[in-house]
């Protein structure tokens, strides 16, 4: 393996990362000489602390839990000969399980053939997969995949109208580490009544990824569903992608494992070497330090140039604002750190924001992510000697042009193909940047206290709403502001939240509310019918 270091033709840095394939531009973010860089022993301590996550060390003390998605495509660098198994062990169940449903062997209880997977999961447990599905393709004939990754009523209907009529040839997949994820036992129960009603036995078409013991796992096995993979613990949701999470849907549809896991074990090997310099996980991490002053004072937009890359940015959405949007430090301390992401795709953000971004705020660092060869064949002409995938990447080129000549702040990420081995690199390479970049600003990438806030804050307002039907359904007749109901009902300091919930329940037809006044006005009453 090779990271060779190069002067661009512009006159900037160029790291290749050769195997997997991954070329990374540098031009704007030149790496000082070792003994004038301010960021040599801040860097020196993100390589040492990456190690001891490596090796098994705690690395989210608030659930007291290791880190080891870096052992999912090397099993010979877990910590314990009982995780190294297990790893191995659920690859190739995971694999056989794949076959059998392709070729037949697995099938539905009523006959026939599984040939539509439906995935259910929320956040890291769908945004990987989604990723994946999009970007590589499936075995020819083998089943499509859907995604359900909200608990949205008209998502569940506009699903159900694409399987009107193919329900006895769904294959759902329910994922949820804790087994108790709301969206997604909403979704199960929305996919287990239309099989029902289909006429189909919900537990013939189930397949479970949770985690030990939980209350999923006990339920597909009282129920006796087709099978339960494992997602340990020190699996998190946004690094999931090379467990069971990604690898069951990419093995029901075909896609490349073998591919995937060489390509994100090969860019392991290299952004774990102490190279500040030619390791380019580290550079990635520097560039944003720099760019964002150590503070994220620069949003990261990331613009894909291929169709099916498009979902990159919504995956790095959560890897990334996930991992580093933080209150404390490792100390303690407040500090109220982050890195804001988004994107869509080239050439599309041409015609969208890049007029912002060359003439207006200075409060972003651009990334380009070109892809060289391999779209699909036949490419026609639009000039004489220039097709359509020459005009993508000449806006690349144009774009990176004209954002450096202004000053701008650009990185470009160049792929020679966009197969499952660069798409596994790619994914590891920025894993391993934003475990760097958590150390650089010192905070803990690997635990999310502010989404178990926000979980407990949706169940107060369902618990709103439940006191809330109880006092309608005893008093009916009455009718109170919103602010009246939520104190009948104990909780006067959710007068806000009473009001849109009532608002709902009218709009729905349940718990016999009326609206009495326009929609939305902080005055009107709600009538208990």
């Amino acid at each position: 393996m090779r990271s060779e270091g190069s002067r661009s033709p512009a006159g900037g840095e160029r790291l290749v990362v050769e195997p997997p394939g991954v070329v990374v531009d540098l031009e704007a973010f030149p790496c000082p000489e070792p003994d004038r860089d301010p960021l040599a022993g801040p860097i020196e301590r993100a390589f040492s602390a990456m190690d001891a996550l490596e090796a098994g060390a705690v690395a989210n003390p608030d659930e007291g839990r290791r880190v080891g998605h870096y052992w999912l495509r090397d099993p010979d660098r877990a910590p314990s000969p009982e995780i190294a198994s297990a790893i191995r062990r659920t690859r190739e169940e995971v694999e056989r399980f794949g076959r059998e449903v392709r070729r037949g062997a697995i099938r539905p209880p009523e006959g026939g053939r599984f040939r539509r997977i439906v995935h259910i999961g929320i956040g890291g447990s769908a945004l990987g997969p989604q990723l994946v599905a999009d970007a590589l393709p499936g075995a020819p004939g083998a089943p499509e995949i859907e995604f359900l990754d909200n608990t949205d009523p008209d998502g569940f209907a506009r699903l159900a109208a694409r399987l009107e009529g193919h329900w006895a040839e769904v294959l759902a997949v329910v994922v949820s580490k804790s087994g108790g994820t709301p969206e997604t036992r909403n979704g199960l129960e929305e996919i287990a009544a239309r099989l029902s009603e289909a006429g189909c036995s919900p537990p013939g078409h189930l397949v479970a990824v949770t985690g030990e013991g939980s209350p999923l796992a006990r339920r597909a096995r009282d129920e006796g569903w087709l099978g339960v993979f494992p997602m340990w613990e020190w699996v998190g949701g946004r690094t999931s992608v090379t467990s069971a999470v990604g690898l069951l849907p990419m093995a029901l549809t075909g896609r490349d494992i073998d591919g995937f896991l060489r390509g994100a074990r090969e860019m392991d090997e290299r952004t774990r070497r102490h190279d500040p310099v030619g390791n380019p996980a580290a550079r990635l991490a520097r560039a944003w330090y720099e760019a964002g002053e150590g503070r994220g004072r620069r949003d990261m937009v990331v613009i894909p140039y291929r169709d099916r890359l498009v979902l990159l940015a919504r995956y790095l959405q959560q890897l990334v604002m996930e991992s580093l949007g933080k209150r404390h430090d490792l100390d303690g301390r407040e500090v109220r750190q982050g890195l804001t992401v988004y994107g869509n795709k080239g050439s599309t953000d041409q015609h969208a924001y890049v007029q912002q971004l060359r003439d207006g705020l200075d409060n972003y660092f651009a990334t380009l992510i070109g892809v060289i060869g391999d779209e699909a064949p036949g490419a026609r002409e639009v000039e004489p000697g220039v097709d359509a995938g020459d005009y993508l990447l000449g806006f690349l080129l144009g774009t990176r042009r004209a954002l450096l000549e202004d000053g701008r702040r650009v990185l470009a990420i160049v792929l020679p193909s966009l197969d499952a081995r660069r798409l596994g690199g790619l994914i590891a390479l920025y894993e391993r940047a934003v475990g760097l970049y958590a150390s650089l600003v010192r905070v803990n990438a690997y635990n999310q206290p502010g989404v178990e806030a926000g979980k407990k804050a949706a169940a107060g307002i369902l618990d709103l709403q439940r006191r809330l039907l109880e006092t309608l359904s005893a008093e009916r007749g009455a009718a109170r502001s919103a602010a009246e109901w939520a104190s009948r009902v104990g909780m006067p300091e959710m007068a806000f939240e009473a009001g849109w919930v009532l608002e709902r329940l009218a709009a729905t037809g349940r718990g016999g509310v009326a609206r009495e006044g326009p929609f939305g006005v902080p005055e009107a009453r709600y009538l208990a019918r």
